[in-house]
């Protein structure tokens, strides 16, 4: 009997694209799932650390594993905390910003009025029909999983962190018996690859994050900005999602400062140290603070970053990169997928030295040489 050749390459690309869609159906019909189990599987990947550090000192594992949770609530609520008596401060400026929301307010209706020739009769209408419609919207049935919807994850998520802790050494030795034998190895690899990718990727976000925050705090601090430590701390949090973070948190910011401060200087001061912050965060510490461990061309994190939020909201833009990561350990190790893993990185040719054409000349040779031939 005589061995089948090597599968076209229209039928391989065929498979790929029908797993691809499936994979992202099954993400958008059940993000509501999926996403907090994604979102548990990193924290869990990051408490691992802190888990065995207990166990090593004696500690038992299901105490040990809880105190670790423990460890990551109580950091996020300190968080929560700090941010909270920060807008507690803001609501009592909240008179002196209804008076400057109110005069910026007449200033634009006059400027509608004399670009545009609408009367304020005419604004007044098209306002009332967007707050209808806006309460139409809020009055519907899916409100209330709106709302209610990201408190249950906040209530699972401690429980999936826990739970996928406890459960590790199985789920791990699931995913080895899952293949044939003879990849048992290449399975460990990707695995151990994976854990040590994400666990890199998330250390070095949160210190990257830290370092942000402080950078802008200090800066608008300088510039004696009202809120300056809560518009630090948020526009760091928002630099967590990818690129177009740091686009929000610096209008956000412009916003806020606006109302309070509406001088020019002050409004171009703190754009320039959100630029300034941005330029060293994308220069310095991302490559020296995350490091090379996530190597992901920008093209591909930026389609990544909104096909996630197309997918899953903010929370997919949030774990597209550390998916991305992940992928590509598994093209570069599965035969047939590896010009996916090449298109996910971010190393030319060039970069390369032309291993890249090597690889397709590899390729080509090894076609060449197949006996089906």
């Amino acid at each position: 009997m005589t061995s089948l050749g090597p599968r076209p390459f229209y039928h391989q690309l065929s498979h790929n694209l029908i797993a691809l869609a499936l994979i992202t159906l099954a993400i958008y019909l059940g993000q509501d799932i999926i996403v907090p189990l994604a979102m548990a599987g990193l924290i869990a990947v990051l408490l691992h650390p802190v888990e065995g550090w207990l166990i090593r000192m004696g500690v038992p594992k299901v105490l040990a594993i809880s105190l670790a949770v423990t460890l990551a609530i109580l950091i996020v609520a300190g968080v929560t905390v700090l941010l909270s008596m920060q807008l507690a401060d803001f609501s009592d400026e909240l008179p002196k910003l209804k008076r400057n929301i109110n005069d910026t307010y007449r200033d634009i209706r006059r400027w509608v009025r004399r670009e545009y020739s609408l009367s304020y009769r005419q604004q007044d209408q098209y306002i009332q029909k967007a707050q209808t419609q806006t309460l139409e919207n809020f009055q519907g049935g899916e409100t209330l999983g709106v709302v209610t919807g990201p408190l249950g994850t906040l209530i699972l998520l401690p429980i999936y962190i826990f739970l996928l802790l406890y459960y590790r050494a199985m789920l791990i030795h699931f995913m080895v018996v899952l293949f044939t034998e003879k990849h048992t190895t290449k399975v460990k690899e990707v695995l151990h690859e994976i854990k040590a990718i994400i666990q890199s990727y998330m250390v070095g976000l949160l210190l990257e994050t830290t370092c942000v925050a402080v950078l802008n705090c200090i800066g608008l601090l300088i510039l004696n900005v009202q809120y300056a430590i809560l518009l630090g701390i948020m526009a760091a949090i928002l630099n967590l999602v990818p690129y177009i973070g740091g686009l929000v948190a610096t209008v956000l910011a412009v916003l806020v400062t606006f109302i309070s401060h509406p001088e020019i200087d002050t409004i171009l001061g703190v754009v320039g140290i959100f630029l300034a912050v941005q330029f060293v965060d994308n220069n310095f510490l991302v490559p020296l603070v995350i490091g090379s461990k996530v190597r992901i061309n920008a093209l591909v994190s930026i389609i990544g970053v909104l096909v996630g939020g197309a997918l899953a909201g903010v929370s997919g833009m949030f774990l597209s990169i550390p998916a991305i990561a992940m992928l590509k350990v598994v093209f570069d190790r599965v035969e047939g997928l590896e010009p996916w893993g090449i298109l996910l990185g971010d190393q030319t040719p060039e970069d390369e030295k032309g291993s890249l054409f090597r690889f397709v000349k590899k390729k080509k040779r090894e076609l060449t040489d197949d006996p089906a031939e």
